[in-house]
């Protein structure tokens, strides 16, 4: 079998031709093409404004900036997230704080979040891990309680469903990742999306420089070739290339999700009884996206530990990874004090997890032989 990746993203002469049209067109960059995918997405998601910037850590640290995070203020979040969830925090002078995770759902804890609460917390930033939405209805509970600002990260979270509807808002702003192993790509690219129009606002002027030539936002001309800058903003802009895949992916994501829900329902089906594996629980109402699938390993029940089942997956052409390392683990936050041992559950997952290959365009073929490679080498170390 050849190498099988963990994620992998999917092009067609459709999404070629789409790009190529606008490469033939007058506009490369802050074209009619971003327009046009901010209200495809804002359509799909059911809200009321999307801006669309050049990477998903750009769409954090654009939703950071307009929530207001500055020095002195303290975000929580969870540690089991790639960097950029907390490293948006910093950028904008802000304190990133870890809260434990639920360890049936791998989701942050409710809980948890609330036992973290300080006089200075100023914002909360739930990741939907793997592409199970949190429990946004008590994190927004515990948002209205302290008065909060709630950052949904939904990388992984493009067509979930929360009670038969496509999770779009819950809270302040939720932000997306159009990264190659995401739902849709767009190259590198990312998105806010908000309901509250004075964020909108903030977010889009941040997203070019802080520079605007809307007239209703000038203080001292009207002439068509005046512009203002009011924030020291950044160039996170967008281009209509990108895009022009976006729209396009997006149209097939309905497709995708379904061939994705499909997979993991072989997977769990496979593996729900395999003494030496343990599945993330899928809580009630809601239906993931599955951007990613884990395998939690029970030690206890195997001769081996993690490197040795993870090594052989490997050698057997699956391309399996581990979302994901810590983020205090990193040396980075390290050296700002952050110590191992804050967020314990968090910390067992960790040491157990191995992601494997979910993709849509995953064959048959391809699927039976993750199924029955796991199950060979987890019954080879089975003690």
């Amino acid at each position: 079998m050849k190498f099988i990746p963990y994620g992998k993203q999917y092009i067609d002469d459709d999404d070629i031709n789409a790009v190529v049209e606008v490469l033939r067109s007058d506009f490369l960059t802050t074209g009619p093409m971003v327009k046009k995918f901010e209200e495809a997405l804002a359509d799909y998601l059911g809200v009321k404004h999307v801006v669309v910037l050049s990477n998903g850590t750009a769409a954090l640290h654009a939703a950071c900036f307009s929530a207001g995070i500055g020095p002195g203020d303290e975000v929580i979040t969870t540690p089991i997230t790639f960097a950029a969830s907390a490293n948006a925090v910093l950028y904008c002078g802000g304190t990133p704080v870890f809260a434990d995770i639920d360890p049936l759902t791998y989701n942050i804890d409710p809980q948890s979040i609330e036992n973290q609460i300080t006089e200075r917390t100023k914002a909360i930033i739930p990741v939907h891990f793997t592409g199970q939405p949190c429990d946004m209805e008590a994190i927004l509970k515990i948002a209205k309680k302290y008065n909060l600002i709630v950052i949904e990260d939904g990388a992984h979270v493009l067509g979930a469903e929360f009670k038969g509807d496509v999770l779009g808002c819950s809270g302040n702003m939720m932000t997306l990742s159009f990264h190659p192993v995401k739902h849709i790509t767009t190259g590198e690219g990312g998105a806010v999306v908000t309901n509250d129009e004075e964020l909108y606002k903030k977010l889009k002027l941040f997203r070019s420089h802080g520079i605007t030539k809307d007239y209703i936002d000038l203080n001292h001309s009207t002439e068509p070739w005046y512009y203002e800058q009011h924030e020291l903003g950044y160039n996170y802009r967008i281009s209509d290339i990108q895009c022009a895949l976006g729209v396009n992916q997006l149209k097939k994501n309905p497709d995708f999700l379904k061939k994705r829900r499909a997979i993991a329902d072989q997977y769990n089906d496979a593996f729900e009884h395999i003494e030496g594996i343990v599945l993330q629980k899928q809580i009630e109402n809601v239906n993931s996206s599955w951007h990613i699938y884990l395998i939690q390993l029970e030690l206890e029940k195997l001769s081996v530990g993690r490197s040795v089942i993870f090594n052989a997956l490997r050698d057997s052409n699956l391309g399996v990874n581990v979302h994901y390392i810590p983020v205090y683990y990193h040396p980075y936050y390290r050296n700002l004090g952050y110590e191992k041992g804050i967020c314990p559950k968090a910390e067992n997952l960790y040491e157990r997890i191995i992601t494997i290959p979910l993709f849509p365009t995953m064959t048959k073929n391809e699927v039976d032989y993750v199924i029955e490679t796991v199950k060979k080498i987890i019954l080879k170390y089975k003690k």
